[in-house]
């Protein structure tokens, strides 16, 4: 049984397994090129994910490993692979990389993101700067910082394609949990995608995304709404994120409410630095949230 697609020219897919409600049907890990290869998101720490990887390589040379993010589906297999093919791990920075002030200090709180988990001990072997090209072979990337899911989160673009790691999906919205991920530099990496004229996305989880505008277009209409749907709850008085995530997220399952509510916080933590909603006893998922005195 044949563990890799062939989704273009010089690009195949292997799908890791790991699926559960946060990463869909599992991580997806590309190769790009032929003779000289990258590969994007080798996934979690995975034996039989590795040998699939290693399998469909073969005798090409690996000339880097790149990674969208560090979390622990997506990043922790990339040292184990650059010790079997001799190729540098690239990415933004480590875990804690990336992140905005207002970030470092919920962090300092100890406030953990959830979600799928950080890599803690995830550090590249090189650092990329936002918009360096990668080389090798026949093909460039352009590495393109797009916090938000993650502070160290990038987004690769190979021609008219980018791979969008966690920021776009077909499938799901992406989780914006702080203090590892960031509503207010979520919506900007969004916006900037916006003016990339891509063909196809290739994301993290679930299949290709075909229609690349149209969907993040949707996503910022999405968040968008969410944060409209905050404020009007918040209209008639102060009001805690259980509340907020019950009395929005009506139609949603359970056992993502978890997840659901992460988001919301996402969203109050933006809203609280442009001034529209204060917390009392300062910024805190256990905090209760009013609507800003205008």
């Amino acid at each position: 049984m044949t563990h890799v697609t062939s989704l273009a020219q010089d690009l195949r897919l292997i799908c890791a397994d790991n699926p559960s409600p946060m990463t869909g049907e599992g991580t997806n890990s590309y190769i790009l090129g032929r003779k000289q290869v990258c590969v994007i998101d080798p996934g979690p720490n995975d034996p039989t994910h590795l040998a699939r990887l290693l399998d469909a390589i073969g005798p090409d040379r690996v000339a880097c490993i790149l990674v969208t993010h560090s979390h622990k589906d997506h990043s922790p297999l990339a040292p184990l692979l650059g010790q079997a093919t001799g190729a540098p791990v690239l990415a933004f920075g480590d875990s804690r990389a990336g992140q905005s002030e207002v970030m470092q200090a919920l962090a300092a709180q100890g406030i953990s993101g959830g979600g799928e988990g950080v890599d803690p001990d995830f550090k590249p072997d090189l650092c990329l700067r936002d918009n360096e090209v990668v080389a090798f072979g026949d093909h460039r990337l352009i590495a393109l910082w797009t916090p938000g899911h993650m502070g160290n989160h990038m987004c690769f673009q190979w021609g008219d394609v980018v791979f969008t790691g966690d920021h776009v999906m077909g499938w799901a919205p992406s989780l914006v949990s702080p203090p590892d991920g960031d509503m207010s530099a979520y919506m900007a990496s969004l916006a900037r995608l916006t003016k990339i004229n891509a063909r196809v996305m290739y994301a993290g989880h679930g299949a290709a995304i075909e229609h690349p505008q149209s969907r993040v277009a949707e996503l910022l209409a999405h968040r968008n709404a969410r944060e409209t749907a905050i404020l009007a709850e918040l209209a008639p008085g102060p009001a805690t994120i259980p509340a907020l995530t019950d009395r929005i997220y009506t139609d949603l399952a359970p056992t993502l409410h978890k997840a659901a509510a992460r988001n919301v916080f996402a969203h109050l933590v933006d809203l609280h630095t442009r001034g529209r909603v204060s917390a009392n006893q300062g910024l805190h998922p256990l905090a209760e949230f009013t609507l800003s005195q205008s």
